[in-house]
């Protein structure tokens, strides 16, 4: 009796608490140096290479993401501005896949130093989502 009682509160327990684990993402790790973004609808994680950033120097952006919801990402775009000058970047990345959340940007350059804001636009069938972080270059 005892034993069918545990089971039953289990499978209730399971039942009540199903949805919020579906509603749980995890970025696949890319790194010790990655920064996390938690946003409404997706969370990331990212890291550049080669690191420290380094003014007028091309570098790579590695970024993995997750939604939500459990849907797969199936884009990503990665931008950089800096507000106080009104301006963006000279360069357009170009960004690939892997298929399980994992995209790479190859040929980002920030050519002046100061403060830049990146935007990584999230998407996926459910959802999109723009997630932005500030960046000081010296």
């Amino acid at each position: 009796m005892i034993g069918q009682r545990c089971a039953v509160t289990a499978t209730v327990a399971l039942l009540l608490f199903a949805p919020s684990l579906a509603m749980a993402c995890e970025p696949m790790p890319i790194g010790k140096d990655a920064a996390r973004i938690d946003g409404q609808n997706f969370v990331l994680v990212w890291r550049v290479e080669p690191a420290p950033l380094r003014l007028g120097e091309f570098f790579a952006v590695l970024v993995s993401a997750c939604e939500r919801s459990a849907q797969r990402v199936s884009r990503l775009k990665i931008d950089a501005t800096m507000p106080a000058h009104n301006h963006g970047m000279n360069y357009l990345p170009t960004i690939s896949a892997d298929g399980s959340g994992t995209f790479t940007a190859r040929g980002l350059l920030l050519h002046m130093p100061g403060r830049w804001e990146f935007a990584f636009d999230v998407a996926s069938e459910a959802a999109r989502e723009q997630l932005r972080v500030n960046v000081d270059l010296k």
